[in-house]
């Protein structure tokens, strides 16, 4: 659920969105979609060695339970408004698509993609 606040900085106002991320991944979700696998970062996804910091992920073949136990690590409010970004990550879904972190000057959504066709002169007879 988005809801919208205002925030004195030093010199305006500026109004925030906090977003519930296990809210916005069961949204993605829907009634149709089945999560395969994730991985999600909060925030910075690098440490000050430039490597990657672990995130909270969903392996492939994960049980009922581990997909609860991700889920509820997701249930943690963050502002979706313009700003830097807060959440990176990939959904995988079972029908073949899958989902990556959209930005754009801090706003921040979750892109759905569908694999190309693969072009004919790529396919041998």
């Amino acid at each position: 659920m988005k809801k919208s606040k205002f925030v004195r900085t030093n010199t305006k106002w500026i109004e925030t969105y906090n977003m519930n991320a296990r809210h916005e991944i069961l949204t993605v979700l829907g009634n149709d979609l089945t999560l395969e696998a994730a991985e999600i970062h909060k925030e910075t996804i690098w440490d000050e060695e430039d490597t990657p910091k672990p995130g909270d992920v969903l392996l492939k073949g994960h049980t009922i339970n581990e997909l609860d136990k991700f889920l509820e690590e997701l249930n943690f409010d963050y502002d979706s408004g313009y700003g830097g970004q807060e959440l990176y990550g990939t959904l995988w879904f079972t029908d073949g698509t899958w989902a990556e972190r959209g930005e754009y000057d801090g706003s921040e959504w979750w892109e759905r993609r569908s694999r190309p066709e693969i072009p004919i002169e790529l396919v041998t007879v």
